[in-house]
């Protein structure tokens, strides 16, 4: 099984969308995301009927890292809905939040592989979502 089948079946796992509160879904997007040692870790989205208070599923698997590791860098990142990123169908890249979020949280990520269509295995880069990067110009 390669890495991209390992993610999605791990991410697969956090598919199944259901109203946690008469206020919060979750769980109808989810996402893997490999960390610099490897570690697969997964994550789910959370939506509250106050936009501000969600959080992507994105989000969520790059904090569930950080806290259980204490890592930052990501190697690969897949996100999707029902089924397996589409190249045509863009539904399995972050959001514009999730981009910065993921690059505040170390520049390397910029190199992060994210994957846009599951069968063909093909990727694109976070820096190639989020081009010259506003932060980059800050580091030391």
């Amino acid at each position: 099984m390669d890495i991209w089948e390992q993610m999605y079946t791990a991410a697969k796992k956090e598919y199944h969308p259901e109203d946690v509160t008469p206020f919060i879904y979750a769980h109808n997007v989810v996402s893997a995301i490999e960390a610099e040692n490897d570690e697969i870790f997964t994550g789910f989205c959370i939506e509250s009927c106050s936009g501000v208070c969600n959080l992507c599923a994105e989000r969520v698997a790059a904090l569930n890292m950080y806290t259980n590791s204490g890592q930052t860098h990501i190697k690969r990142l897949i996100a999707f809905r029902d089924k397996a990123p589409v190249a045509d169908e863009n539904n399995s890249l972050p959001c514009g939040a999730c981009r910065e979020f993921l690059m505040q949280l170390d520049s390397k990520n910029k190199d992060t592989e994210i994957l846009v269509d599951y069968e063909n295995k093909e990727t694109t880069t976070l820096e190639k979502l989020i081009p010259n990067w506003w932060g980059l110009s800050r580091q030391a």
